[in-house]
């Protein structure tokens, strides 16, 4: 079994939990976001990683990039990742990551960014709910066709909050006082 060591750490939204192998991190998610044991639970059974109390590099380097992220100074994550998935799902996150900061995408133009059809949206948004590194693959910017905010496993008030810090680094400068955005 490959070790995943896993510790949690306060964000501006919420504690969040992260796991780390040697080669990158594999997780971050809220702490109190619902899929998380099931998440847990697969990563045991379907990868084969047995998770224990710890910590690698990858874990002070999110951590560092995150205050970064909430700080408005950072717009590229470059922490390693490790995406177990199937070929569908590591092309959708894929897509995901190409996503610009401050912007968003819908689930029909993530279809046909990976060459499926339009039609395919509700695939995508599958895939999409199963990314387990959120904020650095960022499902957050995906909304529905009608630009309407559409479910975000960390809770659509996160989302919301997410969406508004990146458009007010991109287009507004960083924001003079944080306490506003969240």
């Amino acid at each position: 079994m490959k070790e995943l060591l896993t510790s949690t750490f306060d964000t501006p939204l919420g504690p969040m939990v992260t796991m780390a192998e040697r080669q990158g991190l594999v997780l971050l998610e809220f702490a109190d976001r619902p899929a998380l044991p099931a998440e847990k639970h697969e990563l045991q059974t379907r990868y084969g990683y047995a998770i224990l109390p710890g910590r690698t590099p990858h874990h002070d380097q999110i951590e560092q990039e995150l205050a970064a992220y909430f700080a408005c100074t950072l717009q590229q994550f470059t922490v390693p990742l490790v995406t177990p998935g199937s070929s569908f799902q590591i092309r959708v996150w894929n897509a995901l990551r190409a996503v610009p900061y401050g912007t968003t995408s819908t689930y029909g133009e993530l279809a046909v960014t990976i060459g499926a059809q339009p039609s395919a949206s509700r695939a995508i948004g599958g895939a999409n709910g199963q990314n387990r590194i959120a904020i650095v693959v960022p499902c957050h910017r995906v909304i529905g066709a009608d630009g309407s905010l559409t479910g975000y496993g960390g809770g659509k008030h996160r989302k919301e909050k997410l969406l508004r810090l990146e458009r007010a680094a991109k287009f507004d400068g960083p924001p003079a006082e944080q306490v506003s955005l969240f």
